[in-house]
């Protein structure tokens, strides 16, 4: 597949805004107004805050790229994965003519990136297991349609999906399959990132917001061809990355077996809440998860929600999405102990 017959024409023709980090990073910098005396703030980590950053991050990619065994050349940095899928609808989409699939219930984000970029989406539901139904989707395919979503694990059921449908989707489809793996890192089963070589098509996002405890630092990336990475690079805003952010993601790549014991604990805790969950004769059903949340049905889940609410519990209703159901992130024993105790309260 020739990933820039995919591409919007303007896309291709477009000249890169060319900024000054990108051509030098070392030397004397008199070439981009920035202060040469210094900042203002201390600078703990010696990372000179008074100049713009790499706008290839090209260290962070490096070590990122180091550590999930994949080249530097595959890998964008972004601020949280949610700034690359609005690249690649930028990058792939047309405004008022192209559209995309979402696989429902899924991400809101997707729709609302689409939404803002004037691309509409075509929603095709999951079937019963919550697994992409194949059928459907290609019914759905038109000649404009050039991006389609998957969430997996999915959220906010909790399940992966099957991997074996993602490539005869990226096999078939003559467009992105983009694949959001936010939450991978709390699933029994291993990434796609190392199948791109295989699926030029296919696009993997992942973040550190989730398994590694940063989502307040708003870094994501994502694994894709060369091809598209470079298309990811050429649009993107020169200094989208700033130095604070880099330092702390190369900070937590070197603590790495701290995440692995995030991962652990929060995989416990999640079998504990299921397990409470599943003890209530009040709860209808205990959706099986992959991520960090735990999806369940109950009767009124909204009341139950805003009475959780009112005790200071919050949690999330995705029963304009799932029937009945809400939806709880795994948190401390504490905090899953006064979460479990508070809704057989409520009930």
């Amino acid at each position: 597949m020739e990933i820039e017959s995919l591409v919007r024409k303007n896309i291709l023709k477009l000249k890169p805004y060319t900024s000054a980090r990108g051509d030098h990073m070392s030397g004397i910098l008199l070439d981009a107004n920035e202060n040469s005396f210094g900042s203002v703030v201390e600078d703990e980590w010696n990372v000179e805050l008074n100049r713009y950053p790499d706008p290839f991050h090209n260290k962070l990619r490096e070590e990122l790229g180091a550590y999930l065994k994949v080249e530097k050349e595959n890998l964008c940095i972004g601020v949280g994965s949610d700034e690359i899928i609005d690249l690649v609808v930028r990058i792939f989409c047309e405004p008022k003519i192209d559209n995309a699939i979402t696989l429902e219930p899924t991400y809101g984000m997707y729709k609302v990136i689409c939404d803002v970029n004037d691309v509409s989406t075509t929603s095709i539901p999951l079937d019963k297991s919550y697994q992409p139904d194949l059928e459907k989707i290609y019914k759905s395919i038109t000649k404009n349609t050039k991006v389609i979503f998957i969430c997996s694990p999915n959220n906010p059921t909790g399940n992966l999906i099957d991997s074996k449908l993602i490539y005869e989707l990226a096999k078939n489809f003559n467009g992105i399959v983009l694949v959001d793996e936010a939450y991978i890192e709390f699933a029994d089963k291993p990434s796609l990132i190392n199948s791109i070589q295989n699926y030029p098509n296919l696009i993997v996002t992942r973040t550190f917001s989730k398994a590694w405890g940063l989502a307040g630092v708003r870094c994501g990336y994502c694994v894709a061809s060369s091809q598209v990475v470079n298309l990811l690079y050429k649009i993107k805003m020169p200094y989208n990355l700033n130095k604070l952010t880099s330092q702390v993601i190369l900070n937590a790549l070197k603590n790495n077996q701290q995440k692995d014991k995030f991962v652990e604990a929060i995989k416990i805790e999640r079998q504990f809440i299921t397990n409470e969950l599943k003890s209530s004769s009040k709860i209808k059903k205990v959706f099986s998860s992959e991520s960090n949340y735990v999806l369940f049905e109950c009767k009124n889940p909204t009341v139950v929600y805003n009475k959780l609410i009112e005790k200071g519990i919050v949690i999330r209703d995705r029963s304009n999405q799932v029937k009945n159901c809400l939806r709880v992130s795994v948190g401390t024993r504490e905090q899953n102990l006064k979460f479990i105790n508070e809704l057989r309260n409520v009930l």
